[in-house]
């Protein structure tokens, strides 16, 4: 049920008239309370009606809010709280609350090396510990895929707020290839994840195309002097034509077609391997046809392998032969017998 804020104004207000013992509070005197409050908060000058104030007691009084605040009427005029220690401020999250909170933490978690998620996991930690304890702790209900252990995500944050300013970086990077870290200038447009790994998008130095780097290969990063170079093709699009984050400059979608044994299409349609899939053909018992328009590259041709022999490229020609060659080499190691 949402509520509005004017009604959370006057809800709190009532509610600090309560707590006072050292008064007896009239309907008129909280009518009072709560026009000068709505007043106060937002200029509205108009007041509030009894029997707006009466709604609202009753309101506080019922589940609905889950306030179920205990008011009383003495003397058949003022109004208090039966328990003096009582606060709708200090209601205590009930097992459901901190269920929800719990596995809300948890998808926080995800994104762990930003601060700002940081921030939230440790602020619901404390209303956990402050306002209820779980007696009866259940077992994970849910699991995501995570890899804390990756290197390089304590980068997230310093480049997130980089691209957000569009700060110009010094990079001391080492690709898999070199032997020692090199210092690169980067002009970081859009950070992207790729199964638990993470991609930092952008321009490298004076080159005029996208370049890619990963993460987990940065060994250092400091803000550098340099004016910061800006690319408007390098938006949130950028990754929409293909699976994976590895491209060319020059590649363009090209349609793609690949047959599934009957036993695993239910999972491929149900599990499409890009938003562009369709169903070309249903064989039914004999599998299923289906074709995504991606650019071809080494992420797709690794999901293609994934398959093994459940799934057969059909064209273009060209990935077609290049699957198979590695299959080949794949029963060509199988056929080795390595020794310890």
């Amino acid at each position: 049920m949402s509520v509005n804020k004017n009604a959370l104004i006057r809800y709190k207000t009532i509610d600090a008239c309560l707590q006072n013992r050292f008064r007896k509070w009239t309907l008129e005197q909280l009518v009072e309370k709560c026009s000068e409050a709505l007043y106060e908060y937002e200029g509205i000058r108009k007041g509030v009606s009894q029997r707006t104030v009466q709604m609202d007691i009753q309101m506080m009084r019922s589940e609905k809010l889950g306030y179920n605040a205990p008011i009383i009427v003495l003397d058949k005029k003022y109004y208090t709280y039966e328990d003096a220690k009582y606060s709708i401020t200090k209601i205590p999250l009930t097992h459901q609350d901190l269920s929800v909170l719990s596995e809300v933490v948890k998808i926080l978690q995800q994104f762990k090396g930003f601060n700002h998620f940081q921030a939230v996991e440790s602020m619901v930690g404390r209303l956990q510990h402050q306002i209820h304890t779980v007696k009866n702790k259940q077992a994970d209900v849910i699991h995501f895929e995570t890899n804390e252990y990756v290197v390089g995500l304590k980068y997230l944050d310093v480049l997130y707020q980089a691209i957000l300013e569009q700060k110009t970086l010094s990079i001391d990077y080492q690709s898999f290839k070199a032997s020692e870290p090199k210092k690169i200038i980067f002009y970081p447009h859009m950070l992207k994840e790729y199964r638990n790994r993470w991609f930092l998008l952008g321009l490298l130095g004076d080159y005029h195309l996208p370049n890619l780097i990963a993460l987990d290969r940065i060994k250092n990063i400091e803000i550098a002097t340099h004016p910061f170079r800006y690319d408007a093709q390098l938006s949130d699009t950028y990754f929409e034509n293909m699976i994976g984050v590895s491209k060319s400059y020059w590649q363009v979608p090209q349609p793609i077609a690949f047959w599934v044994n009957a036993e695993h299409a239910p999972y491929v349609q149900t599990k499409p391997l890009h938003k562009t899939q369709v169903v070309k053909h249903d064989l039914g018992a004999a599998g299923c046809i289906f074709t995504i328009e991606v650019i071809v590259n080494y992420e797709l041709e690794r999901e293609f392998l994934g398959f093994g022999e459940a799934i057969h490229v059909i064209t273009p020609t060209s990935l077609r032969e290049r699957i198979l060659k590695r299959l080949q080499y794949a029963v060509e190691n199988y056929n080795f017998d390595f020794e310890f």
